[in-house]
């Protein structure tokens, strides 16, 4: 069946919106992703039919919860491509997931050792190591990157970035500003070669692209829910399980245990030690149905779609006088995801905030973000405070481009006469 983006946009209700007099151009996934009706059914229908509390109740509604729950992990780790379900964890989202990592990993460091990131990150990827390092004495360093907006490897090499001391080396695979495709597989071999593990940052791939994290040469892979069509409230961390079985738990609570006395705990196998409580039930069979959506449409064929309207957009964006697209404007598939931030100014080279620009474009009925998408680091080494980002997905069609162009000129040229 050949990809009908109009046909898939008919199992989102929201995009049938209005904003005033405008219709709704969404052009905020990266932040958040909409839901098909058959996601939001599945909620409906577990709350409706089948809820209750996993592995405590015995009766029918827990066992049929407790099917469903890990029904839907399931489901996550055949789409994720992991070799086992035991090697998802549930989490609240990729953030809990990553701090999951950066507590369990760095439980060992000591003065001396060095932690990896790059300039790239999310803010998650970021701040869970520097308290880290601040907890343990080890250095946080970092990849620069080049004037294109990927990850300056040569530069590493000659600063030797990756080298003895490193333990733990953490990036994004996909950059939720820039849309930079960083090379994982070349990361996780340096990474190796010298004993130390790669964590990453998945958020922003493992939506649009197909993922197969076990061959990916990552040791851990966070992600979210929310950005793949599912609930919010649910995120994941892939492990390689012989890793997961050394890590020590998270937090500490029922279901993660193995037995309990005053004296001491014992701990259960993973996933199970590190979802301490009641885990996102509902949410995991929400996000379960949401990967037999996307299963079902052909990640190939979204990834493909995804190139084809970003390449429409970058080279309309690119048409109108006053905008600046950061980062890459080539698309491939390993050129650039689906995320396009840019400046604005004014035709006499006045810069237009990016609170400003989100601002009239809500008022046009256009949806996308403006300011430092949780990555001010990046924002700050490309020389500006703030960018507006219009970002794609599996629905996105030429027509709320258009849109999109004709609201920053209406913005673009009220600011010119303003000035």
């Amino acid at each position: 069946m050949s990809y009908d983006v109009d046909l898939i946009r008919a199992d989102f209700p929201i995009l049938d919106r209005r904003v005033g007099e405008y219709p709704l151009a969404y052009l905020d996934s990266a932040n958040t992703s909409q839901k098909p009706q058959v996601v939001i059914d599945a909620l409906v229908d577990h709350y409706e039919r089948h809820n209750a509390n996993v592995a405590r109740a015995m009766h029918t509604l827990g066992a049929e919860a407790s099917a469903a729950y890990e029904g839907g992990r399931e489901k996550v780790a055949a789409f994720i491509g992991a070799n086992r379900a035991e090697e998802l964890v549930f989490t609240k989202n990729a953030s809990e997931a990553l701090n999951l990592a950066a507590h369990t990993l760095g439980a060992g460091l000591k003065p001396g050792d060095e932690v990896v990131i790059t300039v790239l990150e999310h803010h998650s990827n970021i701040v869970p190591w520097q308290l880290l390092c601040a907890r343990t004495g080890a250095t946080l360093r970092w990849f620069d990157i080049t004037d294109e907006g990927r990850l300056d490897l040569a530069k590493a090499e000659a600063e030797n970035l990756i080298n003895a001391n490193t333990k733990i080396v953490s990036v994004c695979w996909v950059s939720n500003v820039l849309g930079t495709v960083n090379p994982i597989a070349e990361i996780a071999a340096r990474a190796h070669a010298v004993g130390a593990l790669l964590v990453v940052d998945g958020a922003q791939a493992v939506p649009h692209l197909t993922t197969g994290v076990a061959g990916s040469g990552a040791d851990l892979v966070a992600f979210t829910g929310h950005k793949m069509l599912g609930p919010t409230g649910i995120g994941g961390l892939w492990g390689r399980h012989d890793l997961l079985t050394e890590l020590p738990p998270f937090m500490g609570g029922g279901e993660m245990i193995e037995i309990v006395r005053m004296t001491g705990s014992t701990f259960a196998p993973p996933p199970y030690r590190f979802e301490a409580g009641t885990p996102p039930i509902a949410e995991a069979v929400g996000l379960g149905v949401a990967a037999d959506y996307l299963a079902e449409l052909g990640m190939a064929d979204v990834a493909a779609h995804e190139r084809a309207i970003t390449g429409y957009a970058l080279h309309t964006l690119q048409q109108l006088d006053g905008l600046r697209v950061l980062g890459t404007t080539e698309v491939g598939p390993e050129g650039r995801g689906g995320a396009v931030s840019f400046t604005l100014a004014t035709p006499d080279g006045l810069d237009i905030h990016p609170h400003d620009v989100m601002t009239f474009l809500d008022s046009r009925g256009v949806a996308v973000r403006g300011g430092h998408h949780c990555a001010r680091p990046l924002h700050e080494r490309l020389g500006i405070t703030a960018s507006t980002r219009a970002s794609f997905y599996l629905y996105t069609v030429e027509r709320e481009i258009d849109q999109l162009v004709d609201a920053l000129a209406y913005t673009r040229d009220f600011f010119g006469r303003a000035a």
